[in-house]
């Protein structure tokens, strides 16, 4: 094997075990930023070690080994400090710091100690980007380099976030647990929160050049699946993964060999991915079972949104789809989480279900939402109701201000040129 076969094969066996490696750690040291330090401290080992010596049969078990090991001579060095600027007497020999048992208490089970790290990666304590940046960090296994590339900041500003967030989580000395109770559902919410942003700058990402960044989905999905078999009996576990692997299914066929977006009706139905399809069925279907099972049997705004994407993943054809279901799930989504981004989705299944007509009324009701004011889809979407209605002057004028309105190099150029079709006064195509 190569050096660069080497390199390969450790960056492999670190995305895949760094997570469980510093979940633990750091349920023994109690420092995520420690737990951290001493993972990288083996990752550096096995960057010299390895291209010598070949990777080994079982490379999770000796970078564990070698970071237990990293653990105990940082346990050993802090008692001889303390040793040394302390008297020593009888409050000390009360009081000594003992080397833990890092042998048995890193052999168990890592289940727990995975789900401990998810939630404090995603702590409240954090802002919503330090939380994306620390999960991406220390569960996605990404370097700061591929975390700021991912999302087009610059390097140094991943970098303070994630030194900050380790900060702040060992000052405000966040306890490192599984919630329980009442506390539980906030904190789940927060987890679901971040990895959904996570798939949703990769599948819809809000600036740059690409239209698409699989790597942050493929990333999303991966800790998503993990969250799931850590939480099985969590209904809006399996129904944010039911709604991340049927939209994973379509990404093939939304973008054109040249990158250009492909909407949703305009998609070759037959590049959708089957199996994720297969998959997301299953997990919603999972998650609905699960809802049945508690006391209001209602479904969470995950799960919704799942029900919504498995309408169009059913559809064999755009005409197929059952947009009044739809309407009808969104209605529902909207009472239990009143938005107004929900609201402007329900108005485009409205247009579907009803009519143009019936949904520009919903869509002007929205126009003097502060929330939307710079919300490039809001014009977006009534661009192309008016467009329905044969008012194309008007028409072009909202898809221009879209355009003006994304970051999105792609998407610009996919609204400027309805704002052209619509000066032609032809059709473009439809929405999402």
């Amino acid at each position: 094997m190569t050096a660069t076969d080497s390199h390969r094969a450790i960056d492999a066996v670190w995305r895949i075990e760094s997570p469980r490696l510093i979940a633990g750690l750091m349920r023994i040291v109690r420092d995520v930023g420690l737990a951290e330090d001493l993972a990288q401290d083996a990752l550096v080992a096995a960057l010299e070690q390895w291209p010598l010596s070949g990777v080994p049969d079982n490379p999770g078990a000796w970078l564990m080994a070698t970071a237990k090991h990293r653990a105990i001579d940082h346990f050993r060095r802090n008692t001889r400090l303390e040793r040394k600027h302390e008297e020593l007497g009888r409050e000390f020999a009360t009081k000594e710091m003992a080397v833990p048992d890092l042998n048995a208490a890193l052999d168990d089970s890592i289940g727990d100690d995975l789900l401990r790290l998810v939630f404090i990666s995603c702590h409240p304590v954090l802002s919503t980007e330090a939380r994306v940046a620390l999960t991406l960090r220390l569960l996605g296994g990404l370097t700061t380099e591929e975390i700021a590339r991912a999302f087009l900041v610059p390097e140094p500003t991943i970098a303070q976030r994630i030194v900050r967030a380790k900060r702040t989580l060992t000052e405000k000395r966040i306890p490192f647990e599984v919630p329980r109770g009442a506390e539980l559902t906030e904190r789940l919410s927060s987890v679901l929160e971040v990895i959904y942003l996570i798939f949703n700058e990769g599948y819809s990402a809000t600036a740059g050049d690409d239209w698409l960044r699989p790597a942050l989905c493929e990333d999303a999905l991966r800790l998503g699946r993990i969250l799931a078999g850590l939480a099985p009996q969590e209904p809006e576990v399996h129904g944010l993964v039911a709604l991340m692997e049927i939209q994973a299914s379509r990404s093939r066929a939304r973008v054109g060999p040249s990158g250009e977006p492909i909407l949703l009706n305009d998609q070759n139905r037959a590049h959708w991915d089957q199996l994720l399809i297969r998959r997301g069925l299953a997990a919603l279907d999972h998650a609905e079972r699960l809802r049945a099972e508690e006391p209001d049997g209602a479904l969470g705004p995950y799960t919704l949104q799942a029900a919504i994407a498995a309408c169009h993943a059913r559809a064999l054809t755009p005409e197929e789809t059952d947009w009044a279901r739809i309407v009808a799930l969104y209605e529902t989504l909207a009472q239990l989480m009143p938005s107004p981004v929900v609201e402007l989705n329900r108005a485009v299944a409205v247009a579907m279900a009803f009519g143009p007509a019936a949904s520009l009324e919903l869509v002007d009701a929205l126009t003097s939402e502060p929330s939307l004011k710079a919300y490039h889809l809001l014009p977006s979407v009534r661009g192309d109701l008016l467009r329905k209605l044969g008012r194309f002057d008007e028409a072009r004028a909202e898809f221009q201000r879209a355009a003006s309105l994304t970051r999105n190099a792609r998407e610009r150029e996919l609204l400027l040129d309805r704002a052209s079709t619509c000066a032609r006064g032809s059709t473009p195509p439809e929405s999402r």
